[in-house]
């Protein structure tokens, strides 16, 4: 099988920003939604990351059963440190999801067609490519409520 140590360098890097910030501003801030609509708090995005992480490449890619709720997602509250650990755990996990497979390889699932993600068929570099969109693109997130989050504390 092909070494996925890059893939999960990548993945790793994108969520000690994440939690980074999360620490970096404390459980208190970290779990405050900015005052905008619609808006997440740290916690909760960081939350649906590892819950995106864990359903793609458990679920989709390895054919492991997640047990998923996204709605609640959103609104998960807990301490960085304690979403420190369940990330490190699940490393540990998406390591050994990814030892049976390759790149080219179909994924074991198919998320359902109402499911948000890409509209098409994906090999397995296909669903770790969405996985880092999904990071790449939450991770700035995190960094603008962060920013939000700042700047209404200091007024």
């Amino acid at each position: 099988m092909q070494d996925q140590n890059e893939y999960l360098y990548f993945l790793r890097r994108a969520f000690d920003g994440m939690l980074g910030v999360l620490e970096d501003l404390g459980d208190d801030l970290g779990n405050t939604r900015p005052p905008l609509p619609g808006a997440n708090s740290v916690y909760a995005i960081a939350y649906h990351c590892a819950a995106v992480a864990d359903y793609w490449t458990g679920h989709v890619v390895a054919g492991r059963a997640v047990d998923r709720d996204r709605a609640s997602e959103f609104t998960a509250t807990g301490r960085g440190s304690d979403l420190r650990e369940q990330v490190d755990a699940l490393f540990a996990q998406l390591e050994a999801d990814l030892a049976t497979v390759t790149p080219a390889s179909r994924p074991r699932n198919t998320p359902p067609a109402d499911f948000e993600g890409p509209d098409r068929p994906l090999s397995v570099a296909g669903v770790q490519l969405h996985v880092l969109e999904e990071l790449a693109q939450h991770h700035g997130q995190i960094q603008i409520t962060r920013d939000l989050l700042q700047q209404g504390a200091s007024s």
